[in-house]
């Protein structure tokens, strides 16, 4: 592992609520790494596990999926359409020999930009424990 690495996380936000709370941490100036890249998304449950798979082909080391608290919803059930989908596709990246610990769904709502703050702490710390993700990167480096 070299020695500066730093793990790259991509985070799919929904709109409503888990933006704004990447927002709210960042204008409240909460400090948390600069590992994560945010991707606003309309809702956590358009989150394809396609594209969970692509961000780690492309070289992400974890992916974190945040979407509106259960019941909160802005489109009703979509964020329990995620917990469904998502935990499929826990069991395929471990089928495809990614480590499903890089993966993490979370729910963060407007108001808790603390606690986006600190999700995106505690994945840094998970991630940099696992080291980096070499399983689909390696393969599709190796086939170009």
């Amino acid at each position: 592992m070299p020695v500066n690495w730093e793990p790259r996380i991509i985070g799919f936000c929904c709109n409503w609520c888990s933006y704004a709370g990447a927002d709210l941490a960042g204008t409240s100036r909460l400090e948390y790494p600069p590992t994560v890249r945010v991707i606003r998304v309309p809702c956590s449950g358009r989150v394809n596990p396609q594209f969970i798979v692509r961000a780690f082909q492309k070289g992400a080391d974890g992916v974190l999926v945040a979407g509106c608290h259960p019941g909160d919803c802005h489109y009703s059930t979509g964020n329990y359409f995620t917990r469904r989908r998502l935990q499929v596709a826990r069991r395929f990246l471990e089928y495809l020999g990614i480590d499903p610990r890089r993966l993490r769904i979370t729910w963060v709502s407007a108001s808790e930009g603390q606690k986006f703050a600190d999700t995106v702490r505690e994945m840094t710390e998970e991630i940099r424990v696992l080291g980096p993700n070499r399983v689909m990167r390696d393969e599709l480096w190796a086939a170009n």
